[in-house]
């Protein structure tokens, strides 16, 4: 059978045609995102907003469609006039999902008062939980108590320890602030992150991931740490 190359070099064509569509949709996407992202930054000149995505409030800006989907966009204007009407420094809403090893993490926390976070700063448990997983060490073990439970032989091998000891140095304080537990029967000696407390975590990383983006952030935050 002989192969029609017209139709094949046709077929491709669309094929091509199909893809440059898909890469301009997506481009066109990000780049409706960053912009929407920017409104964000731009707050300190509300009057250079557009109209039809701020409305002034009392006390803050309402934001509006900054998000393709309107339900998430409504959640950021429920926020919004929140804090308006409550007089808050700010308001924030949450949810997300962390599976593995065969454990689930589920969590939402919704309308969250900015002001009680900010007191963590003051009442300085903000510090003692930082202190507590801020080593190297510590956040190596929890990313791998995260992804799975784990024994102190395993954690040794996987985190790169020289001894039990050493070990047992970084799982004694995380065990002490009620993130990190032991296993009962049958797998007495295996540890895990509570679950309660993995939600924590990974909200943690993800204000990290904040502070970090250049979208949010100037400055290289390695050579400003110290300052």
């Amino acid at each position: 059978m002989e192969t029609d190359y017209r139709e094949e070099i046709d077929k491709l064509r669309r094929e091509m045609d199909g893809l440059r569509k898909l890469v301009e949709e997506t481009l066109n996407h990000r780049q409706k995102m960053d912009a929407q992202r920017g409104r964000v930054g731009e707050m300190n000149n509300p009057d250079d907003q557009d109209s039809d995505h701020v409305e002034k409030l009392k006390n803050v800006y309402l934001m509006k469609n900054m998000h393709p989907d309107p339900k998430v966009s409504a959640i950021m204007e429920t926020l919004c006039k929140l804090t308006d009407e409550e007089g808050r420094t700010g308001s924030i809403t949450y949810l997300g999902i962390f599976a593995s090893g065969e454990r689930q993490s589920n969590w939402i926390q919704h309308t969250i008062n900015t002001d009680h976070l900010l007191a963590l700063i003051e009442n300085r448990s903000a510090s003692t939980v930082l202190q507590c997983v801020g080593s190297n060490d510590r956040l190596n073990l929890l990313m791998a108590l995260l992804r799975q439970p784990m024994s102190v032989a395993s954690l040794m091998e996987k985190c790169g320890f020289n001894s039990t000891g050493q070990v047992y140095h970084h799982l004694k304080p995380l065990i002490a602030a009620d993130i990190v537990f032991e296993l009962g029967e049958p797998k007495k000696g295996v540890y895990a992150v509570k679950q309660h407390r993995v939600q924590g975590i990974i909200m943690l990383l993800a204000g990290i991931a904040d502070l970090v983006d250049p979208k949010f952030s100037q400055g290289e935050w390695a050579r400003n740490a110290g300052e």
